[in-house]
């Protein structure tokens, strides 16, 4: 009898040993432009799916954001049809302008900072994250022109303040007075850190190490508390946009910066997790403008030319698996972002650089990948390469 269980042991830890490694879920995105004359007709957006899928199985489509609704009733009818799920792309604190009114974002000295056009309809121009009208006014949008298009989700973009792509000002923002109120509570004097910077200069931004699962380490006491508040200000204005959708039974992913660059735009990773169906944080090695991991470090150093501590990062996959890393700790749904774009000087991606990225994500047993940002324009060897993983 011992024999027998003994046996039956070793065949069962044999089975585990070879137990096939998990297939990658895989999440497209449809980009249609601003709020205003798609790019793409239903017809054209339902062929490129059907060609997508025939190559890997399509798990959701995140597409948007045009108000136009008979796109994405047709659109809908034909993933439901194919067990796909689609979700509304929808931005929040920014590139709403033209929908509602919004109170721009301004720097702790009160002025707006600059805003960064990398195209029509994405001009980077962020408004206040923490007045209640924000929230509201995102909420009004999904309800007055999308809530009878067949979604089962919203993935929520520009969910954070400026970058370095405005310089300093854009980091340090928000600093009007309703956000000035919400940093008092989280024991930060928002004129205090503006003094601080004023009198170190880059010095204030000076860090003593780094480490993937715990970020960067200020020196300045001040400036580590700050970037501790302003993770939970802006994050918990996130937070109360998620929750109003998920009460209406909708499923909520969120575009993140990268583990180590989240915190200077406010985003809290332990506090966004917690209020969201799945993260796609984007780990763009090859992206060369806003949220490539490199352009935004670059950014940061030339900001900043005299703080001292930062290391240097190659994007290569060994720092890849470091920001993989810094997102185990958290229990949501995890599909990191891999761009599959093609644009000479912008997005130099290749397919072997596509399949080497995706084999560091599923090293790390996650749910899959979202592969960014526009399928439509996605090369087919940057997609067909995948269909072997």
């Amino acid at each position: 009898m011992r024999r027998i269980l003994s046996f039956a042991a070793g065949l069962l830890l044999l089975a585990a040993c070879h137990e096939p490694a998990p297939k990658p879920g895989y999440i497209v995105q449809v980009s249609l432009g601003g709020w205003h004359s798609p790019d793409y007709t239903a017809e054209q957006v339902i062929g490129r799916i059907q060609e997508v899928n025939g190559l890997i199985p399509v798990e959701k489509v995140i597409i948007g954001w045009s108000l136009d609704p008979d796109i994405y009733r047709q659109v809908g009818e034909y993933l439901h049809a194919n067990g796909i799920r689609m979700l509304l792309w929808l931005p929040v604190f920014a590139e709403t302008e033209e929908m509602c009114e919004n109170v721009p974002a301004v720097d702790l000295a009160g002025v707006v900072p600059a805003n960064y056009d990398l195209a029509a309809g994405e001009g980077f121009r962020f408004n206040c994250p923490t007045r209640p009208e924000t929230a509201a006014n995102v909420v009004a949008i999904y309800d007055d022109h999308f809530r009878d298009c067949g979604f089962d989700g919203v993935f929520l973009d520009r969910i954070r303040t400026q970058s370095f792509v405005s310089g300093v000002s854009g980091v340090l923002s928000c600093g009007c007075p309703v956000c000035k109120e919400h940093f008092k509570a989280e024991g930060v004097d928002l004129d205090a850190v503006q003094a601080a910077w004023e009198e170190k200069g880059d010095a204030f931004f000076s860090v003593t190490g780094y480490d993937p699962l715990h970020g960067f380490t200020f020196a300045d006491p001040l400036a580590a508390a700050y970037f501790k508040a302003k993770g939970h200000v802006v994050s918990h204005a996130v937070a109360a946009v998620a929750d109003r959708f998920r009460e209406r039974g909708l499923e909520v992913g969120m575009d993140l910066y990268a583990p180590f660059m989240a915190p200077f735009v406010g985003q809290d990773y332990a506090i966004l997790a917690q209020h969201a169906d799945f993260i796609k944080p984007m780990l763009y090695r090859q992206t060369f403008a806003p949220a490539g991991m490199g352009f935004e470090y670059d950014l940061l150093r030339k900001a900043v030319p005299g703080a001292e501590g930062y290391p240097e990062f190659a994007m290569d996959v060994e720092f890849l698996d470091s920001q993989l890393e810094a997102m185990e700790p958290y229990a949501c749904g995890k599909y990191p972002g891999i761009e599959i774009n093609y644009r000479k000087g912008v997005v130099p991606t290749s397919p072997e650089y596509v399949t080497e990225s995706l084999d560091a994500v599923m090293a790390h047993k996650y749910n899959g990948a979202v592969l960014s940002w526009n399928v439509m324009e996605a090369p087919d060897s940057h997609i067909s390469c995948l269909g072997t993983r």
